[in-house]
């Protein structure tokens, strides 16, 4: 599982041409399910999500605080073409988890972040429609974060 995790004051999803979540200052992530990913997977992500210190502390002191310390809301995307491979210029997704898979598993992810944190602050998109992602990132700060890869994984 990855995530890409943006510092945000704020962002918001739309579906054809509507809004459908926003956010004010927090975190927007894209998340990336692979074919093999667990819900070992799904917790590591979790709580590096909620726990990275992506933000000012106390007295403004830099990296001291993470997203619940501030209370601040997440906006999360599902977004399978994290675990994309190139032939050549052409990207192929045998990788990534199927979406009838895939969509049960991201849902899964979403009951245990909002099971760590507080629900009401957690939003997301529409998963498998095209989505258009507003953000503004702040700083700019942007992270990449995968899950340990298990031992058995081939390399690509």
């Amino acid at each position: 599982m990855k995530a890409v995790i943006q510092r945000v004051t704020k962002a918001n999803v739309s579906v054809d041409g509507e809004i459908i979540s926003s956010i004010g200052n927090g975190l927007c992530v894209l998340i990336g399910i692979k074919k093999d990913d667990s819900m070992e997977d799904i917790t590591y992500i979790v709580k590096k999500i909620l726990n990275i210190k992506m933000f000012d502390g106390d007295n403004n002191k830099k990296w001291a605080a993470n997203v619940m310390d501030k209370q601040y809301e997440i906006l999360c995307i599902s977004q399978f073409t994290l675990y994309h491979v190139l032939k050549g210029n052409r990207l192929d997704f045998h990788r990534a988890m199927p979406a009838q898979e895939s969509q049960p598993f991201y849902n899964k992810f979403l009951a245990e972040l909002g099971k760590n944190y507080k629900p009401e602050l957690i939003k997301d998109g529409k998963f498998g429609a095209m989505m258009e992602v507003n953000i503004q990132n702040n700083g700019p700060v942007t992270l990449e974060i995968e899950s340990p890869i298990k031992s058995n994984e081939s390399n690509e």
